[in-house]
């Protein structure tokens, strides 16, 4: 929703300009009343619901009326908050700030309008407005595809960190169980299993809450560069856990060969400092 918003933002003045010029062009809006407003449907493909109210109480005195449907429901519904800050002169277009209609559940817009002793609201699903323009573009088939494809994708992943963190935990009980000589490396070979296990989760986690359940539309550099940083910090602690243990393993059998674990520490050291500089870099460049 909030890049339906931004785009929005962005483009307000020519959305705004459009909607009013359309509707001025089509004259009195009452006269669309006798065939429930198909005609305005026809005209706004974006259009999805039209009700009246009063000028006095702003009680809404119609059904809603959608474009294949009518709904008694709404009828005597307060709708003055819709004409907070606005100006209601006759043949006068006003539009709204974008919000989430109760009535569809979606982002919409809605022009206002009085002709006589009636206000007439129009909204308009903004999705669809911002696709008719040339704002947005929304590929249904590929976005059924590529969701399909995130699904497989990020439900695999969920998969593999729960057998990786599976195989952890089975294999430190059966080293507690069935072996005799428990020693250090059967706690630390588990650790970077379920640290591993962690980090393959919360990038499964985030692919499916960006790409699936929320789809966004618009891409995000600050999106992108936390779940970076986030998936190589939990790496360097998967790494750092891992080095720690081939000093201990090299300590106890074989200490002429710490030169190894040093070089392994040092690598780390690197992705550590080319992290450090990474961060400090996007931060930079997000606050220009």
């Amino acid at each position: 929703m909030k890049e339906l918003i931004d785009i929005y933002r962005l483009n307000a003045s020519e959305i705004e300009q459009f909607i009013k010029e359309t509707l001025y062009n089509l004259g009195n809006i009452n006269r669309y009343k006798t065939e429930d407003f198909k005609g305005l449907f026809t005209v706004f493909p974006s259009l999805e619901l039209v009700y009246m109210s009063d000028t006095k109480e702003y009680k809404q005195n119609s059904p809603n009326i959608y474009k294949n449907r009518i709904d008694q429901a709404q009828k005597n519904r307060d709708r003055s908050y819709l004409l907070k800050n606005i100006d209601l002169q006759d043949d006068q277009t006003s539009i709204s700030k974008p919000y989430v209609s109760s009535a569809t559940g979606n982002t919409c817009i809605t022009a206002i309008r009085q002709e006589g002793k009636e206000i007439f609201f129009l909204d308009f699903d903004l999705s669809v407005l911002l696709q008719k323009l040339g704002f947005l573009e929304l590929h249904n088939n590929f976005n059924i595809m590529n969701k399909g494809f995130y699904v497989a994708a990020g439900s695999s992943m969920v998969l593999l960190s729960v057998f990786t963190i599976g195989y952890a935990l089975i294999s430190f009980f059966h080293t507690i169980i069935f072996e005799s000589n428990f020693s250090v490396e059967a706690i630390f070979k588990p650790v970077v299993a379920l640290t591993l296990g962690l980090a393959i989760f919360d990038l499964a986690k985030t692919i499916l809450e960006q790409e699936v359940f929320f789809k966004s539309y618009a891409k995000s550099n600050k999106t992108e560069y936390r779940l970076l940083i986030k998936f190589l910090i939990t790496i360097i602690i998967a790494l750092l856990i891992e080095a720690l243990m081939v000093v201990f393993k090299i300590a106890i059998s074989d200490y002429t060969q710490l030169i190894n674990a040093y070089y392994l520490i040092l690598g780390v050291s690197a992705i550590i400092v080319s992290l450090s500089i990474f961060v400090f870099l996007s931060q930079r460049a997000s606050t220009k």
